[in-house]
């Protein structure tokens, strides 16, 4: 059986998923509001801001 021990570290995206992450909630935020106005968009952004306050409570 081969050594894993001579495999190098993975590389850390976290800071690429973070970003990612983002340019997402970007763009669906905007085909949000250009199918269904600012209020609907405004309440989507208003339930993910919701549910990462309550995923960081969790955790913390």
């Amino acid at each position: 059986m081969r050594d894993t021990n001579d495999r190098p570290a993975a590389p850390n995206y976290t800071a690429a998923c973070i970003v990612m992450f983002g340019v997402n909630l970007m763009w669906v935020l905007m085909v949000i509001w250009a199918v269904w106005g600012f209020l609907v968009a405004a309440l989507a952004g208003w339930i993910v801001n919701h549910l990462i306050t309550r995923i960081a409570a969790q955790r913390g």
